[in-house]
């Protein structure tokens, strides 16, 4: 029987992860790269449901921390962001995994409003 192979390589996520307040995390944009979305949609879910989680599984940058996380990144990938971004340890980002029907909730209102 072969081995199934999975659907995100480690790699990938492994090269998504950096350190901050002592604590591995990945950034909305690299978790939502992930799940296919905006990274607009996975922080508007984060701004509806941010009091189901803790600090230990998700947090926002404060402005230092976003300079300095965009000082170690190599170039800047996108133009301005309006906000700093959020942080997903090991356990929110699986916690966010597990309640992906509040990922594609947001993105399904974006979507509507969108075409209103």
């Amino acid at each position: 029987m072969g081995s199934i192979e999975p659907l995100v390589p480690a790699e990938r996520i492994e090269r998504a992860m950096l350190l901050v307040r002592g604590a591995k995390v990945i950034l909305d944009e690299d978790l939502a790269s992930l799940y296919d979305v905006e990274t607009g949609t996975l922080a508007r879910a984060m701004k509806r449901n941010g009091d189901r989680f803790p600090p230990d599984f998700a947090f926002q940058l404060t402005d230092q921390e976003f300079l300095g996380v965009r000082e170690r990144r190599e170039g800047s990938r996108r133009g301005g962001r309006r906000y700093a971004p959020y942080a997903f340890t090991e356990q929110g980002g699986g916690w966010m995994s597990s309640s992906r029907s509040t990922i594609d909730s947001a993105a399904s209102c974006s979507t509507r409003s969108g075409n209103s």
